[in-house]
């Protein structure tokens, strides 16, 4: 049965706009994900971790899929691997992020994974591509849009570029 998720993309190092189409290209090659829609991409200042890392790229993209969220979890950290993604400090400057950032309407707290996104609801880097992509959209019952006035990183959204073509 197909399901639709919600993934949050985010590139500070390298070619970052780059990495993030090669990132939804990779994407859309698995035969049990469909990328249905794609937000705008923000220039965003980094939330956390060290001082001093380059402003990141975020969008964030909606997919149909067959996989579990494990395996989704899989396929999205290979996807981060393949991009050279060190997990060396957290928070920290990446080639690529990757994250679930809601699964259907599933709730969960795993170890590895939990659902919806532990800090989205708090995260306009998430949130003010999400409320361009998908106007009326909510988050555990509050609007999307109105989380992300009040986001604590509001003000850290630098600009916008158009939403990247999907899967061809």
């Amino acid at each position: 049965m197909s399901v639709e998720a919600l993934l949050a993309l985010g590139s500070n190092l390298g070619e970052k706009k780059e990495t993030l189409m090669r990132a939804i290209g990779d994407l859309c090659t698995h035969p049990k994900i469909e990328v249905k829609n794609v937000s705008p991409v923000a220039v965003t200042a980094p939330v956390g971790g060290p001082a001093g890392q380059p402003d990141f790229v975020n969008l964030v993209l909606r997919i149909e899929t067959t996989l579990s969220p494990f395996d989704l979890l899989r396929f999205t950290q290979t996807i981060e691997d393949k991009h050279h993604r060190k997990r060396e400090v957290h928070w920290g400057p990446r080639t690529l992020d990757i994250d679930i950032i809601q699964y259907a309407s599933l709730e969960m707290d795993e170890p590895d994974l939990t659902l919806p996104h532990p800090r989205a609801a708090e995260r306009a880097f998430v949130l003010e591509p999400w409320a361009r992509m998908e106007p009326e959209a909510e988050l555990a019952g509050s609007s999307v849009r109105n989380l992300a006035e009040i986001a604590d990183d509001a003000d850290g959204i630098r600009e916008f570029f158009p939403a990247p073509v999907v899967c061809g």
